[in-house]
C-alpha cells in the first residue's frame, strides 16, 4: 500500500467517524402521532419593560428613504420587547430538543422581504408588523423571530429603490456565516446557513441599515411554537415521554425545563422572562454608543436605565 492510499484511507476513517460523533447528523423519523400529548402555556414579562434603542437615519445611506419608519425627527425606534397589557410577551421561540421522531417535519427554507428598510419574514402579513399609534405615527414592531433550519438556505427580495446588505451572525461566537449584497431586484438573494454544532441563534442585519434587524432560532424537529402577541402558544402531537423544553427570546440566554408528557394529556408550561436583566451583546448597548450627534441628551440610554450582562 503506498503512502499516499494510507493517508486517503486515514482521511477517510476520520471523516466517518466525525459524521458518526457528530450532533448535526440527526435522524428524524415521522411516525403515527395518534396517542399524543400537548405542551401548552403563556409567556410573561415581569419587571421593567426595556426600552427602545435608538438610530438617527442622518448616520447612514439613503436615510431620507427610510424615515417612514422614524419617529418623524429623523430617528428609528427598535422595539426589542412588544408586551401586552396583560404582560405577555410576543415573539418568544419555545421548541422541545432531542426529538428523534413523531409529526411530519417539512423542510424549513426561510424567505425575507427587504421592505422600507426593513425585514419582514416573507409568510407574515405587513398588518401584523406596523401598528399605528394614537397619534397617527406608523411603527415597526421588533424583533421579527424566524425559525430556521440548520444547512438550509434563507432568501431576501429587495422590494426596496435602495441597496441593502444581508449579514447573518451566529450569535453564540459572534462570526458571520452569511454575507451577501442585496440589490435593487426583484431576485431573490442569500445562501444556505451552516451554523456550528449545537449553535441555535442568530442575527439578520443589513450592513447598510444597522436597525434593519430579524432574529433566528435552529431546529431540528416539528415540536416548537412561537408566542402570539399575548405571550400564548402550544405544541401538540408529542409522543408521551420526558422532554426538556426550552425557551428563548432575544437577549436572553436559553432556559430549560423539564416535563413529562402522557398520552392525550396536556401540560402546562408558563415563563417569566425578567425585564430587569437584560441579555446584550456589547455592540447593541446604546450607553456612551449611537447618539445623535445634535441631540444626545434625547437619545441616549443613561446609566442605571438597564442593567446589562456581557458575555466573556
Amino acid at each position: 500500500m503506498t503512502k499516499r492510499l494510507k493517508i486517503t484511507l486515514l482521511f477517510v476513517l476520520l471523516m466517518l467517524v466525525h459524521l458518526i460523533t457528530s450532533k448535526d447528523v440527526f435522524a428524524y423519523e415521522e411516525v403515527d402521532v395518534d396517542l399524543t400529548g400537548s405542551i401548552y402555556g403563556k409567556i410573561t414579562l415581569k419587571g421593567s419593560i426595556p426600552k427602545p434603542r435608538i438610530f438617527s437615519l442622518s448616520l447612514y445611506p439613503f436615510g431620507s428613504f427610510c424615515k417612514k419608519i422614524s419617529d418623524g425627527k429623523g430617528h428609528v425606534f427598535l422595539k426589542d420587547f412588544i408586551v401586552g397589557e396583560d404582560r405577555g410577551l410576543w415573539d418568544v421561540v419555545i421548541a422541545v430538543k432531542d426529538v428523534t421522531k413523531g409529526k411530519p417535519f417539512p423542510l424549513i427554507q426561510k424567505e425575507f422581504v427587504a421592505t422600507d428598510c426593513m425585514f419582514h419574514p416573507a409568510d407574515v402579513a405587513a398588518r401584523e408588523q406596523f401598528f399605528v399609534d394614537d397619534f397617527g405615527q406608523m411603527h415597526h414592531e421588533h424583533p421579527n423571530v424566524a425559525i430556521l433550519e440548520n444547512h438550509q438556505p434563507i432568501s431576501v427580495i429587495n422590494k426596496d429603490p435602495i441597496v441593502h446588505n444581508i449579514q447573518v451572525f451566529q450569535n453564540e461566537r459572534g462570526n458571520i456565516i452569511l454575507n451577501a449584497p442585496l440589490p435593487v431586484s426583484r431576485r431573490p438573494r442569500g445562501g444556505a446557513l451552516h451554523f456550528g454544532r449545537d449553535k441555535r441563534i442568530s442575527q439578520l442585519i443589513c450592513g447598510m441599515h444597522e436597525f434593519m434587524q430579524s432574529w433566528g432560532f435552529v431546529v431540528d424537529n416539528p415540536y416548537y411554537a412561537m408566542t402570539a402577541k399575548d405571550g400564548t402558544y402550544k405544541i401538540d402531537q408529542l409522543l408521551p415521554g420526558e422532554y426538556i423544553v426550552g425557551i428563548w427570546h432575544p437577549h436572553y440566554p436559553v432556559y430549560e425545563r423539564k416535563v413529562v408528557v402522557s398520552e392525550n394529556g396536556s401540560i402546562q408550561l408558563d415563563f417569566k422572562f425578567d425585564g430587569d436583566i437584560i441579555k446584550r451583546p456589547l455592540y447593541e448597548s446604546q450607553i456612551r454608543f449611537r447618539m445623535d450627534p445634535a441631540t444626545p441628551e434625547e437619545n441616549m440610554l443613561h446609566e442605571g436605565e438597564e442593567r446589562f450582562i456581557i458575555d466573556d
